[in-house]
């Protein structure tokens, strides 16, 4: 079974992914896969077209800065990104898929409605967390001011409407108890319910 983990930015996403990770489950993380997908040498060449040299720092690092600038605020540009990165790293993820038979398998995508791949999965697990919170954690966690994880969080859909597509919601905002709702949903996808 192939179950869709997602949320918003500051959301708790990736712990709530390790947990699953402890009790056994495949993890594929799309976001790091597409980190990895920047530094193929076609996918390069089209972000460098579509963005410019400044994408890069070198090698081996992109300039999240310069790229977050770029496609938080022009819609549009954040699309065509997304058209360039997600086909690759939907060809990685098919790889995973093959390497782990057997498996529950939790693919880690923060952008699963948005970039229209909630089809492809079993299953959605929606991590959610009030926005006050959430902008916290990302501007403690990225040094960004709070005007700028405003505008990721508006490049993103609302939550409600995540809420509302997905199977399964945990709820990170400090107040229940993380570990007991990713036990429940994980014996609720194994059949032990």
């Amino acid at each position: 079974m192939i179950v869709g983990l997602t949320g918003g930015i500051g959301s708790g996403k990736s712990i709530v992914a390790k947990i699953f990770g402890m009790l056994g489950c495949a993890l594929f993380n799309s976001d790091e896969a597409a980190k990895e997908i920047y530094f193929d040498e076609v996918i390069r060449e089209k972000v460098i077209a579509l963005l410019g040299k400044e994408a890069y720092l070198s090698d081996t690092e992109i300039n999240k800065t310069f790229i977050g600038s770029k496609i938080f605020s022009d819609t549009v540009l954040l699309h065509q990104l997304n058209g360039i990165i997600h086909p690759a790293v939907k060809e990685e993820f098919k790889k995973f898929v093959v390497t782990n038979p057997g498996k529950l398998i939790i693919k880690e995508t923060a952008l699963l409605f948005e970039a229209k791949i909630d089809g492809d999965v079993d299953k959605i697990i929606l991590v959610a967390a009030n926005d006050e919170l959430r902008i916290k954690r990302v501007m403690r966690r990225d040094g960004l001011n709070e005007q700028d994880v405003i505008r990721k969080i508006k490049s993103q859909l609302p939550q409600e409407e995540k809420i509302k597509r997905s199977h399964f919601v945990i709820y990170n905002n400090e107040q229940e108890f993380l570990i007991t709702q990713v036990l429940d949903v994980y014996n609720k996808l194994k059949g032990n319910v």
